[in-house]
């Protein structure tokens, strides 16, 4: 099914939900999405404290941008306001924040 046409409405109707897969303490909210295609649209939430221990690989397009809070990726810090577009391929992580870190995600097939 494509992604739905969507009206402006509160984010805050969805809710968190654990990232299945990943460390304690990541959520993510899933805005809308056509699993068909492999496009998603997500807000994720990791918790002051929380890392990963990997380096992540996709076969997707990735864009980031950070709404709230700071992390680490890598020896690079990064921090609110900031925008990544990631092809696929591109090796990031492993990540940590001290503070915690929201952000917005679209992601999607080539």
């Amino acid at each position: 099914m494509p992604k739905p046409e969507l009206e402006f409405f509160p984010s805050d109707s969805i809710p968190w939900i654990a990232v299945e897969g990943a460390p304690p303490g990541h959520y993510q909210k899933i805005l809308t999405e056509d699993p068909e295609r492999m496009f998603v649209t997500r807000m994720l939430k990791v918790e002051p404290g929380c890392a990963s221990v990997e380096t992540f690989v996709h076969d997707f397009w990735e864009e980031v941008y950070i709404l709230e809070g700071s992390q680490w990726d890598g020896d690079q810090f990064f921090q609110k306001g900031m925008y990544a577009c990631r092809p696929p391929g591109m090796k990031h992580g492993p990540y940590r924040t001290e503070e915690g870190v929201v952000t917005f995600e679209v992601r999607y097939a080539r």
